[in-house]
């Protein structure tokens, strides 16, 4: 049970501690804490992107990790991400919608036919413009 005193995880703990109190710990204790430790630790992520950004002399860091979650989520938890997950997909679909829309106008202008005669919208000139 040495070998949990020179456990990385064990050993940070401990060097936060005052050295009469590391002394105290007996290898089952040690042990319960390496346990409990590990359980706090990140586990693999499909994406798991880090890294440091220095602006001036400050450095700033960032942490984007995504996966599958295998959390237990509370009752208001679940609402919440059920509530976020429906706003992404709603704003996904009108984005899709959207765009799908305004190609079938491009379109629809393209081949010269009027809908609302005498009545344009201008987005067909100011597309035009953009080639112009």
């Amino acid at each position: 049970m040495t070998e949990l005193r020179s456990d990385p995880a064990v050993r940070s703990l401990m060097e936060r501690m005052p050295e009469s109190i590391q002394n105290t710990f007996t290898d089952e204790q040690l042990a319960h804490l390496k346990i409990a430790i590990g359980a706090r630790q990140w586990g693999n992520h499909a994406v798991d992107c880090r890294g440091v950004i220095k602006i001036f002399k400050y450095r700033y860091y960032y942490v984007l990790l995504a996966g599958r979650n295998r959390r237990q989520l509370s009752v208001k938890e679940q609402k919440i991400a059920k509530l976020t997950q429906t706003l992404i997909i709603s704003f996904f679909v009108l984005v899709v919608f959207s765009t799908a829309l305004l190609i079938i106008y491009l379109l629809k202008s393209a081949l010269g036919i009027d809908i609302f005669e005498g009545h344009s919208f201008g987005i067909w000139s100011w597309f035009k413009g953009l080639f112009n």
